[in-house]
Order: C-alpha cells, then sequence, then structure tokens
C-alpha cells in the first residue's frame, strides 16, 4: 500500500474506526507501542544514561567477566534512538561516548585486537557524518578533538586515518 492509498484510507474511516485501529497497533506491535511511549513521555535522559551504562559494561563488566567490547551494542541504541526520535544532539553524545569509553578500555589493556581499532574507526568516522549532517559540530568539536589526540597518544594503528577524519571535520562549514 503506498503512503498515497494509506491516506485515501485514513480519511474514509470514522473517529472511532481510527481510535481502535491506533490502540490495536499499540498492542500488536512493540515497535508501535515503544514509539507512543516515547512521544508521550519521552524522558530522553533516562534512556541515554541507561544506554551509557549497556555501552560502558561491554568494556568494563560487573562481576569480573570478560569484556566483549561489542560496537554493536551502542549501534542498536543509537537506531533504537533515531526510530523514535531523540534529539540529535543526545545521539551523537552516545556516539561519541561509545569511542571514549572505548578509548578508556585500551588505556588499561595494551593488547585488543585489530578488529577492535578499525570498528572505532568506523563508529567514529559515524558520528561524524551524523554531527556534520545535523549542523551540531559546534557542540562536539572539543570531544572530536580529544578523541583523536587520545588515538595519537595510544599510538593507534589507524590514528592517522583519525587525524584525515577529524581535519576534514574542521573544514566542515
Amino acid at each position: 500500500m503506498s503512503k498515497r492509498d494509506l491516506k485515501k484510507y485514513v480519511k474514509e474511516l470514522t473517529k472511532e474506526q481510527l481510535e481502535e485501529q491506533v490502540i490495536e497497533l499499540y498492542t500488536k506491535f512493540k515497535d508501535v507501542k515503544v514509539y507512543y511511549d516515547f512521544a508521550f513521555n519521552p524522558n530522553e535522559d533516562k534512556l541515554i544514561d541507561e544506554c551509557k551504562v549497556k555501552i560502558s559494561k561491554e568494556y568494563f563488566p560487573i562481576r569480573g567477566r570478560r569484556a566483549k567490547m561489542r560496537r554493536s551494542v551502542a549501534q542498536k541504541a543509537i537506531k533504537h534512538f533515531l526510530t523514535i526520535g531523540v534529539e540529535s544532539h543526545l545521539i551523537a553524545d552516545v556516539m561519541l561516548y561509545n569511542i571514549e569509553i572505548a578509548q578508556t578500555y585500551r588505556g588499561q589493556n595494551r593488547w585488543v585486537a585489530e578488529t577492535f581499532y578499525a570498528s572505532m574507526l568506523k563508529s567514529f568516522r559515524e558520528a561524524i557524518t551524523f554531527i556534520a549532517s545535523n549542523g551540531i559540530k559546534q557542540n562536539f568539536t572539543a570531544r572530536v578533538d580529544r578523541i583523536n589526540n587520545l588515538c595519537s597518544e595510544q599510538n593507534w594503528p589507524n590514528r592517522y586515518d583519525f587525524d584525515d577524519i577529524t581535519a576534514d571535520f574542521k573544514n566542515i562549514d
């Protein structure tokens, strides 16, 4: 069904029929429930804090478990935030936090797999692209610089790629 057909169908419904359908969608589909729950009670700060705790547990698990360092945990949360309409500066904050906590982990652990560096570079590139496309560069320039500098200090093998991305970021108007 096209969007045009949907609009035509919705216009033909009575108010009561439309209300019934929305309630049915809310009860049947988890994504619809999550969307409406967020729309009527955004509480973005709580969502962001919970997300940051979840990301930090990937690198610093509780009760002595081994760190999993999965990039996918942060990516899944970011995708969810985009879907429900969380403000862009909060999403960018989570994107950069993911890299910062990974750098903290790397600072405490001499050895990490080569894939770790590639994964963090990809996250950094995505964060920079997101920040630039949402016009919030001025809010995050200092953090981007800190991340880039720490890559150099920790002697990451792809630190020059971070340098290039940061330089391009600074040249964005």
